[in-house]
């Protein structure tokens, strides 16, 4: 077991004080910005549950979403957690290789119906095409769409306005340039009814305009969503979605937010300028850098709020930022833990930390953080279990 342990500061958080915060105005020197007390540990019992030898064996991309909207309690035994994966592997493996017959998807889900990690009561889906091959759950079939475009699966909630779960989509191209061969085109909102099950046929794909392409920077909103309502279990609710947004290589971090019957009304969302909200989200004004292309916001026993994330994307640290409101001041990062130990081959890769806090116990924060390969279907053929995602377990003193 790792630990480490950061002592309070001599400046205290007063929770009075931390009650009155709004995004709006915030006393900075109220908030210790630097200071938090944990310890840190793998939670391995987390992790095997996604350790798989048949059907769905392998994904990264991992966001859970609570179906009852209660995004800020701990999940019952009987509640329902769904997982969204971005690309997934499906197929069968032994424990030294992948067997002929696998493909990978885009994206797949799972349903758990409990608050333990307990493989009985978790089961993963896809779709199939009409050759009967696994293929993916979510296709771009908006006016934007282009031949060859695919999802990777940005966050998601579910809108107790609306009683729709919603489900960022980011539209991907491959490319023949860049180090990766792939290029973010374009920003989806996925709707899923109420009552929508797998393959979700009756899902809605909403173009938004929430993808920049400017300065040579790209950036698009959906790396994190924070459900500020009272209905949500918030314990300092204002009524607002905050939805964070990542851009360029420096990883900066932008806020939009909007009431949640009001979610698929672009026009009604506003940004976040640096002192106040704006209607145009050209002003939207970097909160903070280094963070991934997905984070998680999640507030703190003590009434701060943690951000989550990998350090500059794709770093070897999970790395946290404290910050006084959901729009900051967010202070320096903290290390939460270092990856190495998952880098068996020099190939590997990890990447895109982010906490899930209705899986948590009460204290606690579960983390996970994606495990992939630059010789992606070679090292496959050799550690069939490595891609997938890593738990955590980060407890608050």
């Amino acid at each position: 077991m790792k630990k480490t342990i950061f002592p309070f500061g001599a400046v205290i958080l007063i929770l009075t004080a931390c009650q009155q915060l709004t995004a709006q105005s915030v006393d900075k020197k109220a908030v210790n910005l630097t200071d938090v007390a944990f310890t840190v540990e793998a939670a391995p019992e987390w992790s095997v549950l996604l350790k798989r030898n048949v059907g769905w064996f392998g994904a990264d991309g991992i966001y859970t979403i609570p179906l009852n909207g209660r995004e800020h309690q701990q999940a019952r035994d009987s509640q329902k957690t769904l997982f969204i994966f971005s690309d997934s592997m499906i197929g069968e493996v032994t424990d030294s290789t992948m067997l002929p017959g696998y493909k990978m998807i885009h994206n797949s889900v799972a349903y758990l119906t409990s608050n333990r990690p307990d493989s009985s009561h978790i089961k993963f889906y896809w779709d199939k095409g009409k050759d009967g091959k696994p293929e993916s759950l979510f296709i771009p079939h908006t006016s934007k769409t282009q031949p060859g475009d695919y999802f990777w699966l940005g966050d998601g909630f579910y809108n107790q306005a609306t009683h729709a779960t919603y489900i960022f989509g980011y539209r991907i191209h491959n490319v023949n340039e860049g180090a990766f061969g792939f290029k973010e085109v374009g920003n989806v909102i996925i709707k899923l009814p109420a009552n929508s099950q797998p393959p979700y046929r009756d899902q809605e794909q909403m173009d938004t305009p929430f993808y920049l392409d400017s300065n040579n920077e790209i950036g698009s909103f959906g790396a994190g969503i924070f459900v500020n309502t009272a209905e949500s279990g918030a314990r300092h609710p204002d009524g607002y979605i905050y939805v964070y947004g990542v851009i360029g290589l420096a990883k900066k971090l932008v806020v939009a937010r909007v009431k949640p019957m009001d979610f698929e009304h672009f026009d009604q969302w506003t940004f976040w300028d640096g002192k106040t909200w704006a209607k145009d989200i050209q002003k939207a004004a970097p909160v903070t850098d280094r963070v991934s292309n997905e984070l998680s916001l999640t507030i703190l026993p003590d009434g701060r709020y943690a951000l989550v994330f990998q350090e500059g994307g794709m770093s070897t640290t999970v790395g946290m930022r404290i910050g006084a409101s959901p729009v900051g001041p967010f202070g320096p990062i903290i290390k939460l833990w270092d990856c190495g130990k998952d880098i068996e081959e020099k190939t590997f890769l990890v990447y895109n930390a982010k906490a899930h806090p209705t899986l948590s116990a009460p204290g606690e924060l579960l983390i996970t953080y994606n495990v992939n390969s630059a010789e992606f279907i070679k090292d496959l053929n050799k550690h069939p279990h490595l891609y997938r995602p890593r738990f955590i377990r980060v407890k608050f003193k």
